[in-house]
């Protein structure tokens, strides 16, 4: 069941932190809706590759998201993560907010977004601050697949899957995740 919550979303968190952005050890990344789908994947990426990494989540979410390695995690109900943090290498944001995620990277560091956030009005902006940009797709790649398997056997990444359900109630599975109140995955058993 774990096995089902991997590809799509550990993939498109592999290929916006180490393809597009190259996260390395050392570098501040800052991952949006850090507790969901995607973003509980890119918490355990960037630090396995030895980032320091900063969440937004809600309260409710701060221990699971401190349980998968976040150094610093943010109530971005409460506090407005462009007023508390600076300098930032790579900003993850999954959440289209764009300029204001530009804001707190450091001259040369990358904006990566999922593609239904990407903007060219965006990327120009990016490119007239100094920053880089990247919208991310994910895209099939058997390779990073294997390198996330490695990382999962290790006991680097781990699955979380908040709920199942069966096909038949697929509607369910997709008012919760519709809902914004996801912790990690939600899959569909099949058969």
């Amino acid at each position: 069941m774990e096995a089902a919550a991997v590809p799509l979303a550990a993939l498109t968190a592999w290929q916006g932190l180490v393809d597009a952005a190259r996260v390395k050890a050392g570098d501040r990344v800052l991952i949006h809706r850090a507790a969901g789908g995607v973003g509980h994947f890119a918490v355990q990426i960037a630090k396995a590759r030895g980032a320091h990494v900063i969440a937004l989540a809600s309260e409710a979410r701060h221990e699971f998201v401190r349980s998968l390695g976040a150094d610093e995690v943010i109530d971005y109900r409460v506090t407005d993560y462009a007023d508390v943090v600076r300098d930032l290498d790579v900003v993850l944001d999954s959440n289209a907010h764009g300029s204001r995620s530009l804001r707190v990277l450091r001259r040369g560091g990358t904006l990566v977004t999922i593609m239904e956030h990407w903007n060219r009005e965006l990327e120009a902006e990016a490119e007239a601050a100094g920053r880089h940009f990247a919208g991310v797709s994910v895209e099939p790649d058997y390779a990073s697949l294997e390198a996330i398997a490695e990382l999962i056997d290790a006991g680097r990444i781990r699955p979380h899957v908040q709920e199942t359900f069966p096909l038949e109630e697929a509607g369910k599975a997709h008012e919760l995740v519709g809902s914004g109140q996801v912790q990690g995955k939600v899959v569909l058993i099949v058969g």
